[in-house]
């Protein structure tokens, strides 16, 4: 092993990014395979995944796509049972996977109830059923950390498609209650909250003059970009953050402000 590689901050670790195939995620998985982690990309968007993995490959890092559905618990089981026997271990797990890009936006009110649980089985339950599948694998390797991909939206539930809010303040919840269940097993829990980024997503949520105005109510004025949210999901994975779990870090330029 090369000086280069052994001073990586993430060499010989392993990392399962969920909903990798774009966006944050895509660039999560990029930046820690820059680091020297091995990836797995777990993602149910194949063509774009493998092209991700396959990347990876090319610049001389280690990566394997999975095709995933995140709501299905014999096939998470598979996805983790595969890394294992790809890498031998696995120390951290990135639950970004999530419905946002074309996301419906509708009452509460009037919500067809059906798209409604789909939205909290993928959002929400679906981070569960990974953990349940990865972490036993993280704790016998050593320890580790997960990291939920939160949402500022967390913060700001209002009107049509709150349903989205909703889903990633009970992600929260959920990161809350999984540290204190993992945390003896050497395993930390936290939440990473993007503000809006600049991705193909935001560009189908959000008009220019949405944008606009959303930049003028940010402390600092301009949108979050992938690399700022995978700064701060290098660090929440990192031994920098060894006393850090169960919190909330909003990446989001100062739009939310709390005491």
């Amino acid at each position: 092993m090369t000086d280069e590689i052994s001073n990586k901050k993430f060499s010989g670790k392993v990392a399962v990014v969920t909903g990798a195939a774009n966006g944050i995620g895509e660039q999560y998985a990029r930046r820690l395979s820059a680091e020297g982690a091995a990836l797995v990309l777990a993602d149910i968007a194949r063509e774009a995944g493998e092209a991700v993995a396959a990347s990876i490959v090319e610049s001389g890092g280690r990566a394997i796509f999975h095709q995933l559905d995140i709501t299905d618990e014999q096939a998470c089981l598979a996805m983790a049972r595969r890394a294992e026997a790809e890498f031998g271990r696995i120390d951290y797990l990135v639950n970004n996977a999530a419905i946002f890009a074309g996301m419906k936006t509708v009452p509460l009110m009037s919500v067809d109830m059906d798209y409604f649980r789909r939205f909290l089985d993928v959002n929400l339950t679906g981070a569960l059923i990974v953990t349940r599948a990865v972490a036993p694998i993280i704790a016998a390797s050593g320890g580790g950390a997960i990291v939920n991909q939160s949402s500022t939206a967390a913060y700001g539930i209002s009107g049509s498609g709150g349903y989205y809010g909703i889903s990633k303040l009970a992600l929260n919840g959920l990161t809350m209650a999984l540290a204190s269940e993992l945390g003896p097993q050497g395993i930390r829990v936290n939440s990473l909250a993007p503000g809006a980024t600049e991705t193909a997503a935001l560009g189908q949520a959000l008009s220019e003059d949405m944008k606009a105005t959303l930049i003028q109510s940010l402390a600092i004025k301009r949108l979050a970009t992938p690399d700022d949210q995978a700064d701060a999901l290098l660090f929440l994975l990192s031994d920098q953050a060894s006393f850090i779990t169960g919190q909330v870090l909003c990446v989001d330029g100062g739009r939310t402000r709390r005491l």
